[in-house]
Parts: C-alpha cells; sequence; structure tokens
C-alpha cells in the first residue's frame, strides 16, 4: 500500500470507529434545500474582541443594535478576548428557535459572558461551528460540560466538513511552528453530541441554513492565518485531498477548506449572512448563500471579514465588491480589522453598523 492510500484507509477507518462506537456522526443530505422565511432574528454577542462601556443604540436600515445589559453586581463585568461567539434567537409566527454559533478562546470568558447577558442554555435548539480555528470551539467542550444537562437530549453540532477536525497550528516556517490544536469528535460525542458534517447546505433547528462549502469565484484570496497537519493522526480529517507536499509530511497553509456561513432569510429585508471569520472570502460566503437559497436581496452581512492583515489597495477592492452586492447593514466583528471599518465607511458611509461585547442587534422588528 502506498502512502497516499496508507493515509486515505487510516483516516478512513478512524473516522469510522469513532462513528460507530459513539453513534454520534452524521452527513447532510446533498439534497436541495427549501430555505425557510422567519419574521424575527436577534444575534446577541456573547464573545468578540471589545466591550464599550458607553455604547448607544443605533439603527441603520431597520437593523437595530442595542447595548448590553446594564450589571447588577459592580464587581463584575463582561470579558473581551480574540475569539467569536454569537447567540441566534429567531422567530416564525410562534415558533422561536435558538442556534448558538462559535464559543469564543476561552472557557472563562464564555461562561462568564452567557451569565452576565442572561441567556439561558436549555433554550439551545441546535450549535453550529464554523471553522477549525481554536478561537471559534475554544470554550465548547466547557459549555457542554456545565450546561450539557439542560440542553435537549439530541443535541447537533453542525460542521461545515472534515476539515474542521484538522490539527492546525501557529506560526510558519521561519519562525516555528506551535500547536493550535483541534476539535476533537470523540470528545464531543462523549458528551452525547451528534456531528453533522454539513459540506453541503443544510437546514438549521428548521429556521436557519448553512452554506455549505463555499465556492470561490471572487477576486478574494485567503490572506495568511494558520497551518495544518494532514497527516497527524486525528480522527476524522480526511476530506479526499492530499497535495504533494501533504504526501510528504509537510505542514501547508490553511486554506479551510470547509469553512460554512451560517444564514437567515428575514421576511420581507433578505438573506442576513453571517460569517465568522471570512477565510474563504466575504463576497465568496455571501455569494453562496444566494446560490443555495436562491434570495439575491442581501439584508445584512455579518460577523469577522479576516481583512484585518489586508494589504491596502486589496482592502479597497474588496469592499468595493462588498459593495456591489448591496446589503444594507454591514456589522463587521472580530477579525474583520479597523482598517476595514475605516475603509467600509468611506466607499459606504451609509450601511456600517458597530456592536460591542455583550451588544444585541435585532432584524425584521
Amino acid at each position: 500500500m502506498g502512502r497516499r492510500e496508507f493515509l486515505r484507509t487510516s483516516a478512513a477507518l478512524a473516522a469510522a470507529s469513532a462513528a460507530n462506537s459513539f453513534s454520534c456522526f452524521e452527513i447532510a443530505s446533498a439534497a436541495p434545500i427549501e430555505v425557510p422565511t422567519v419574521d424575527k432574528l436577534a444575534i446577541r454577542v456573547l464573545v468578540d474582541s471589545s466591550y464599550d462601556l458607553f455604547f448607544r443604540p443605533a439603527e441603520t436600515n431597520g437593523v437595530k443594535v442595542s447595548p448590553p445589559p446594564r450589571l447588577s453586581d459592580y464587581r463584575r463585568s463582561l470579558h473581551n478576548e480574540w475569539g467569536l461567539s454569537l447567540w441566534l434567537e429567531s422567530e416564525r409566527g410562534s415558533e422561536k428557535r435558538t442556534v448558538m454559533l462559535d464559543y469564543g478562546y476561552t472557557p472563562a470568558v464564555l461562561l462568564n459572558n452567557m451569565d452576565l447577558v442572561g441567556v439561558d442554555p436549555s433554550k439551545i435548539d441546535a450549535l453550529v461551528v464554523s471553522h477549525g480555528h481554536y478561537d471559534h470551539f475554544g470554550g465548547l467542550l466547557a459549555l457542554l460540560d456545565k450546561h450539557r444537562n439542560v440542553m435537549p437530549s439530541e443535541l447537533k453540532l453542525y460542521a461545515g466538513g472534515e476539515d474542521n477536525f484538522c490539527h492546525r497550528l501557529s506560526g510558519n516556517a521561519q519562525q516555528g511552528f506551535g500547536d493550535f490544536g483541534r476539535l476533537d469528535r470523540g470528545e464531543l460525542a462523549s458528551k452525547k453530541v451528534t456531528t453533522v458534517l454539513a459540506e453541503s447546505p443544510t437546514l438549521i433547528a428548521g429556521h436557519a441554513f448553512t452554506t455549505g462549502k463555499i465556492k470561490r469565484t471572487s477576486i478574494e484570496r485567503v490572506l495568511p492565518n494558520s497551518s495544518v497537519d494532514y497527516t497527524k493522526e486525528t480522527a476524522g480529517c480526511d476530506y479526499g485531498h492530499y497535495t504533494a507536499a501533504e504526501l510528504q509530511g509537510k505542514i501547508v497553509p490553511d486554506e479551510h477548506v470547509h469553512e460554512h456561513a451560517t444564514c437567515f432569510n428575514v421576511k420581507d429585508k433578505g438573506l442576513v449572512v453571517i460569517s465568522s471569520c471570512g477565510h474563504v472570502g466575504i463576497v465568496n460566503s455571501v455569494r453562496q448563500a444566494q446560490e443555495v437559497s436562491g434570495v439575491t436581496k442581501v439584508h445584512a452581512i455579518v460577523g469577522g471579514f479576516h481583512l484585518g492583515p489586508a494589504p491596502k489597495d486589496y482592502l479597497t477592492q474588496v469592499v468595493g465588491e462588498i459593495k456591489k452586492l448591496e446589503p444594507d447593514v454591514l456589522l463587521p466583528m472580530h477579525c474583520s480589522g479597523l482598517n476595514f471599518v475605516a475603509e467600509a465607511r468611506v466607499q459606504m458611509p451609509n450601511n456600517v453598523l458597530v456592536t460591542t461585547t455583550g451588544s444585541r442587534i435585532t432584524f425584521g422588528v
């Protein structure tokens, strides 16, 4: 057996073993989906990189942002870190759903902020992880340790595909690599969480949908971030592709093969596209949401756009492409960058809203 076959067979056996042992593994159907319409959507920012004590309410094109709740205990405060976690509440008629998207970097920050803003873990209908970076799943296992007993007995975590579970490294070959961790399906299964690999567009809790694997058709490129060791022995990290470098056991730049976006179609408003980090390109992510939903109107683009490290000329070009999508509102967070906010306000002065940790964003109200 050659090295290529050995790698694929080993990864497949590991994934199969994990699935058979825990019965907590699904692959989403590749069949077309009918995207639901919700009447209302609210996003609570549980974790982001800044907290503004003087944050004031704001509204742009029908989207409202309100400050965090006033804290009753002056000795406690909302915490911030490099990471993102969002609490998504939607309504359709009398039907309500709650989805949690990403889990920040550290358990202490996530659990502290959840408690202070008053969200109720027992109301969670589904979990979503956007991609395999630790600053988006770092608090997940601690969340489950503390609150799994009040969550639904049948709980699913929707991930974009196998690549979410690969071993990642920080740094580079010149400066040296550091461990950046990996999300372990076995640990999730041990907490009675079913992992759904949503490489195809997938409905979430009957209200939301994910884009599935995002096509790369725009001028955007993946800016430098982490690296991946696909040859490291990990359960379920075979997405069916090995480059020559990977076959030689080399660490390769992270292309986020299975990053996906989480989306809602809000009645009479259009799409709300939430790109937690947007490594594959925020324009690509929105186009994918439009294609899989059949909805062309973009109401809001929300989340991390990973343009903080972007060169000025590239940033200007990307914001120009975002403007062509004609969104009502941009809500940049996390890794979008202050440079993005400044450029977006130049090109789209009437469309930018900023948020803060703990703030609440409402759509369709």
